[in-house]
């Protein structure tokens, strides 16, 4: 697909050869989020998608189209921007790309995934309690 693609100070933007265009939010992505204005600018354009190496993110074309609802996962996510997420899909054995999508609303997970993405966030919050300092 053949798209142009631009950034403002919060979102990316793309524009299809047919004139419609899609945009996600940086906020929507921790990684982005948290990157600079210059690293945000460092995408590579790919057939399905965009991708930024440094950052180790990927955006699917698709998703700048479909209309997402601000999930469970996405509110906990921007309430505790402290957390990272990355790591926790790691823990959780799956793909750090798959996760963003799950907070982003992008892709649904199972119920079953979401009994897991629930269970872990409290064994972490558990581990955290137990810390003495």
């Amino acid at each position: 697909m053949k798209v142009k693609v631009w950034t403002t100070d919060t979102e990316i933007w793309i524009e299809r050869e047919d004139g419609t265009r899609g945009f996600e939010r940086f906020a929507d992505y921790p990684r982005l989020r948290e990157a600079t204005q210059e690293e945000r600018k460092t995408y590579e354009v790919l057939p399905k998608g965009l991708h930024w190496e440094v950052l180790d993110e990927d955006l699917s074309f698709e998703g700048f189209f479909n209309k997402k609802e601000h999930t469970a996962l996405y509110r906990f996510f921007m309430q505790h921007p402290e957390l990272n997420a990355s790591a926790i899909a790691r823990r959780l054995g799956i793909s750090q790309s798959l996760f963003a999508q799950y907070i982003s609303g992008n892709k649904r997970p199972s119920a079953e995934r979401e009994q897991q993405i629930a269970e872990q966030i409290r064994r972490i919050g558990a581990e955290l309690m137990a810390v003495s300092l």
